[in-house]
């Protein structure tokens, strides 16, 4: 059965003067997936979020919510976690949550938010004076304060450690396992596999490539890579067009792992450092935005 869809977009522009940011894009969001809007800076993704947050208004085109133009509804509805938001600093964590949550015609219970964020260590805790990942879990509980149908994160993972990055992936987990619909902006190509239902990637202003991480890896490679030091490669097996230099690491795309085997021993090349790793998402990222003209 077909999800019903949430937020439709289309024909959508935007410019800022000379620069055509965001050229006439379309796409549907499905209710209840986590999408994940990627792109390199500049590429349009944070103009367009900002479009279906309701924050900037579009040239032309048009952005339903639930089948109607977005307003009141959607910002009833709608929760926004920022790239950077300024907190109150003298204040605690709970006033804090206290705070926004007077915003609202109606808020989740604030003991569910303090649970699922675990949040009841920091209570009385000052805002200024929270670590990174413990901010972040404020943020995304502001964010859910509304009980919202669509979360919107904008690069909610941005300077954490490994640790704290992956702490917070099993909140965005909890969010979809409620049913909520979450938009994601993320360059963590990672990331995105690990969270986004499907994908979309901009480029230039425009959608190069969107649908779900596997069927897209499988559309654009049906290879692998094999690496090894780049010193441990011949002279004369470096100008072979599918091998590669990425730093101090040879990089030997293939569809044929034996072949490959076969070519280094008959060179003598050492296999003890030899790796086979299949494509990512920062392949796919890389060679799409890399070869795509505006």
């Amino acid at each position: 059965m077909t999800s019903p869809t949430i937020l439709q977009v289309e024909d959508l522009h935007k410019s800022f003067g000379q620069v055509h940011a965001v050229r006439g894009i379309n796409f549907e969001v499905p209710k209840g997936i986590c999408l994940g809007l990627l792109g390199h800076n500049g590429a349009g993704k944070t103009t367009t979020v900002e479009m279906l947050e309701g924050i900037t208004e579009a040239d032309s085109g048009s952005i339903l919510y639930k089948g109607e133009q977005l307003g009141k509804r959607l910002r009833n509805e709608a929760g926004i976690m920022f790239q950077h938001t300024a907190l109150q600093e003298f204040i605690t964590v709970r006033e804090t949550l206290q705070m926004f949550a007077r915003l609202y015609p109606e808020s989740m219970p604030m003991e569910d938010l303090i649970r699922n964020f675990r949040l009841e260590e920091l209570l009385g805790r000052e805002t200024k004076r929270l670590s990174g990942g413990q901010r972040q879990r404020l943020l995304l509980a502001i964010a859910l304060i509304n009980n919202p149908d669509i979360v919107f994160l904008d690069e909610p993972t941005t300077g954490l450690d490994p640790h704290a990055r992956r702490d917070f992936w099993s909140l965005i987990e909890k969010i979809k396992q409620q049913g909520k619909t979450i938009l994601l902006t993320t360059h963590y190509m990672e990331e995105a596999y690990a969270l986004c239902d499907q994908i979309i990637i901009m480029d230039t202003g425009k959608i190069i490539a969107r649908g779900t991480p596997n069927d897209l890896l499988r559309q654009h490679f049906n290879d692998v890579v094999m690496t090894l030091p780049w010193v441990q490669v011949p002279e004369a097996l470096q100008q072979q067009p599918n091998i590669y230099r990425n730093r101090e690491m040879a990089e030997i795309l293939t569809s044929n792992v034996d072949e490959v085997i076969r070519m280094l021993q008959t060179a003598d090349v050492p296999l003890a450092d030899l790796r086979v790793r299949e494509r990512t998402l920062e392949d796919l990222f890389l060679t799409l935005t890399r070869n795509h003209a505006a």
